[in-house]
């Protein structure tokens, strides 16, 4: 699995190499909603910005992350942050993890292209078996949005990691398998398409 950094371009979302010059947009954008407060989540705060997308980076250049930034619309202005990580050349498998988007375009049409976008790359271009995609038993707005995905639970990790507040995460693990793929596919291309 060659795993490049590569820009996925649709009509409401454009997913770029993640880079330092992304770090003042993308802390204007998480004070949207103030999302670094959710307790369930690991986002970071504007403070915090340079620091995770220099972790980020470092992932990468250590081969088992690839990160992107979200813009809204092709050529628009970053509203987020998304990642290919937990890779598994050998599988090939990986998964889609540690998104985040500004409040304001949250349950909107960019986060179902960009889970497309996301998904199309990882089975077409990558030849994965099977794609994953984690969050914490208590984020049930993610969990929601996952399974509207057409992602099956694949079961929960139980206290599977420790969050910065000391509790213990149960993590849900969902999926999409390659032989699921193409349903998938036709399911999130009707919801971009269907009228509104």
């Amino acid at each position: 699995m060659a795993l490049e950094p590569v820009a996925l371009s649709g009509r409401h979302v454009e997913l770029v190499p993640l880079s330092r010059e992304h770090r003042g947009a993308l802390a204007e954008a998480v004070r949207d909603g103030e999302l670094w407060r959710l307790w369930y989540t690991a986002i970071p705060s504007p403070e915090a910005m340079a620091a995770e997308i220099d972790r980020r980076l470092g992932l990468q250049a250590a081969g088992s992350m690839l990160p992107f930034t979200v813009l809204d619309g092709p050529g628009g202005r970053p509203v987020g942050m998304t990642t290919y990580m937990n890779i598994d050349a050998a599988g090939p498998r990986l998964e889609i993890g540690s998104t985040w988007y500004a409040a304001r375009v949250q349950r909107t049409l960019l986060n179902t292209e960009a889970k497309l976008l996301l998904l199309a790359h990882a089975f077409g271009r990558l030849g994965c078996l099977a794609v994953e995609f984690r969050t914490h038993v208590m984020n049930h707005a993610s969990r929601r949005a996952i399974e509207r995905l057409g992602a099956r639970l694949d079961g929960v990790l139980r206290h599977h990691q420790r969050m910065r507040d000391g509790t213990l995460r149960d993590t849900c693990v969902y999926s999409v398998t390659a032989p699921e793929w193409p349903t998938v596919r036709s399911h999130l291309t009707w919801q971009l398409e269907k009228p509104r």
